[in-house]
């Protein structure tokens, strides 16, 4: 499962160094504006599939994508994020 995850952040990392124009998500990462208005549209969504639960893995998973897309943009690592998780899992428990 976290594998996954790991791959994905991979993925965006290449697209990051890439000069590909066609790339979605390089796109997303040279337009802050652009991928924090796609974060905004797609947690929506995934408010809105959960209201009528349908669709919520699916919109789930863009919201998952368009965070790490604009994590990876803004210079925020998500080795970072993981590590304040950690930091606060004694407190959630």
């Amino acid at each position: 499962m976290l594998k996954s995850l790991e791959e994905l952040v991979n993925v965006i990392r290449d697209r990051k160094n890439s000069n590909s124009e066609k790339s979605y998500t390089n796109k997303l990462l040279n337009d802050k504006k652009m991928n924090v208005a796609k974060v905004n549209e797609e947690v929506k969504e995934l408010i809105e599939a959960i209201e009528k639960n349908d669709n919520q893995v699916h919109e789930a998973a863009d919201v998952l994508y368009h965070l790490l897309v604009l994590l990876e943009g803004s210079g925020i690592k998500i080795e970072d994020v993981m590590q304040e998780l950690k930091k606060r899992q004694n407190g959630i428990r």
